[in-house]
């Protein structure tokens, strides 16, 4: 049986992302649809130093209409500067500082071009080589799938389900609302989510905030603990 798992490129997103990453024997970026602005695609949230969050962002260009897979990054050297400048506080206080500020540094320089995407899989792929976890997702925009005209937005999962011959697709949790169950049934394919569960750690002097950024996870605890966590708590639904 093989697992499919779907998600649009999200830049150093929450935990969830890798336990999902984790839970499917293959796995698309998915890239062809239209850009949001103020999305996960080009921020994502982490402690803020005087309480709270902030966001840390990368500019982008990408004019009304744009496909994710055209998104381009603008001046990313300046960006990592200032992401790293908005991560300076956790020093002293966050055992893992130095470790991680070298996992967005290293994110942004083996990019080897200016496109959002590459930059969103980077940050996935060296968080997961990091914890161990094996990374090798398929970008949908460079698959040539052929894929019928979409009707919902949860039909470009089926379709490209269909077309790979999974047998079960698990989904992200929430989202439910936009897959349409008999559609699933009527091909065969198991409809699964993830269940989630909260991740509290001690970030003293900081309060916990659930769901930050996957760097904020990485700050405070050690690899090993986060993998175990990833694994120990994965449960999947239908």
């Amino acid at each position: 049986m093989t697992t499919l798992g779907i998600m649009q490129p999200y830049f150093f997103p929450y935990l969830g992302y890798f336990q999902l990453i984790l839970a499917v024997d293959r796995g698309i970026v998915f890239d062809v649809v239209k850009y949001n602005r103020k999305s996960w695609m080009n921020r994502n949230r982490v402690l803020h130093p005087n309480g709270g969050w902030q966001y840390v962002s990368v500019p982008v260009h990408a004019p009304h209409g744009t496909p994710i897979n055209a998104a381009t990054v603008v001046d990313g050297e300046a960006a990592a500067r200032r992401i790293l400048g908005q991560l300076e506080h956790y020093r002293g206080k966050a055992p893992f500082f130095q470790q991680v500020c070298g996992l967005v540094s290293e994110a942004f320089a083996s990019t080897k071009t200016n496109g959002l995407c590459e930059l969103n899989v980077r940050s996935l792929a060296v968080v997961c080589d990091y914890l161990g976890i094996a990374f090798d997702w398929s970008v949908c925009s460079e698959m040539a799938l052929e894929l019928p005209t979409i009707d919902y937005a949860g039909q470009w999962a089926l379709e490209i389900s269909s077309a790979l011959e999974a047998r079960r697709y698990v989904n992200a949790p929430g989202g439910r609302e936009i897959f349409v169950s008999h559609d699933w049934e009527s091909r065969g394919i198991d409809l699964c989510f993830l269940e989630p569960k909260s991740y509290t750690y001690d970030c003293y002097p900081y309060n916990h905030i659930e769901n930050l950024s996957i760097i904020d996870a990485l700050m405070w605890n050690n690899r090993e603990d986060v993998l175990h966590y990833i694994i120990d708590t994965m449960k999947i639904s239908k």
